[in-house]
């Protein structure tokens, strides 16, 4: 039998979700901060199933698995694996299906938690604090501009629609066409929207052209009282930028799902700004999608072990 390790298994529930009866699995909750750690806990296995993009599998990891014959992620793209190393060295990497609707649902979540500011009146609801404190702010007849409307972006486009929201978006390749038919309006460009917004949403893929494409200058633009949404890519966001916007006061505030070091480190000033919604990256983290990536990996374990690999990304 083949070792398989599960890593960033925070919750422990990979190993109850699918049957890995054709491999001897192990379940890593703890996130492995360094590459020695990493390879010290997985060196003798053969197959590692990654969550997402939470640990890196860059040329100088792979240099020192070598039993690694299948590397799986759970969804169809990941930018932190180099294919073109495991390709080198025989590395099988496998996908898996992935649900757009979880991170649209968070991203809302964050949304209204920042216009209605849930958690501070929350907060003082169950320690005793003032009765009402704070006026939110209506969503109806605002502006929502989101940078990015693929699966994610249109599903909140439609949504922010539904909310009586003018929709504006923007990306370097989007159409009217595209933005036609979603009822949504064409920005002539990324600062046009950004002056314009009350809510900006990130929903751009992590590229060489989109890291960092929000920094100081960008951030300048936006309205003192609008509320900047990331639930994409933390580096599509200069963090020290967005930290200095927040800590002035040159934004309302921020919902943030994704941090350029995750878990965040203890004492970062993102998990104690009050203008700061913040979630432990949890946009795809729901029960039906975690089926779908470990009943999935089980799949393409055993089609791997059967000579035909499924769902390949190199």
């Amino acid at each position: 039998m083949l070792r398989c390790a599960v890593l960033d298994d925070y919750q422990g529930v990979a190993l109850r979700l699918a049957d890995w009866s054709r491999v001897r699995s192990t379940s890593f909750r703890d996130h492995f901060a360094g590459q020695d750690e990493l390879v010290a806990a997985i060196h003798d296995h053969e197959i590692v199933v990654a969550m997402r993009e939470r640990t890196p599998f860059p040329a100088e990891v792979l240099d020192r698995l070598p039993n690694l014959r299948l590397l799986i992620t759970t969804g169809m793209r990941n930018a932190s694996i180099d294919l073109d190393a495991a390709r080198a060295r025989g590395v099988t990497v496998c996908g898996t299906g992935s649900s757009s609707t979880p991170p649209v649902e968070l991203t809302w979540a964050l949304i209204l938690g920042l216009a209605r500011h849930l958690l501070p009146e929350a907060t003082a609801l169950r320690t005793g604090g003032p009765w009402q404190s704070t006026l939110g702010t209506d969503l109806h007849g605002r502006t929502l501009g989101l940078l990015g409307l693929g699966k994610i972006g249109s599903r909140m486009a439609e949504i922010g629609r539904a909310f009586g929201m003018d929709v504006v978006a923007w990306s370097r390749h989007l159409t009217q066409e595209r933005t036609d038919a979603l009822g949504v309006r064409l920005a002539p460009d990324m600062e046009t929207l950004l002056s314009e917004a009350d809510i900006v949403s990130v929903h751009l893929v992590l590229s060489d052209r989109t890291r960092g494409l929000i920094g100081e200058r960008e951030l300048s633009l936006m309205r003192p009282g609008a509320y900047l949404v990331n639930t994409s890519r933390a580096a599509i966001v200069d963090q020290a930028a967005l930290v200095a916007a927040l800590k002035a006061g040159r934004i309302a505030g921020a919902g943030l799902d994704v941090f350029e070091t995750e878990p965040l480190p203890a004492g970062h000033e993102l998990r104690t700004l009050p203008n700061v919604l913040a979630t432990p990256h949890l946009g795809y983290v729901t029960e039906l999608n975690y089926h779908t990536f470990f009943r999935e990996a089980v799949e393409d374990i055993d089609a791997f072990l059967d000579g035909s690999p499924i769902r390949r990304l190199q």
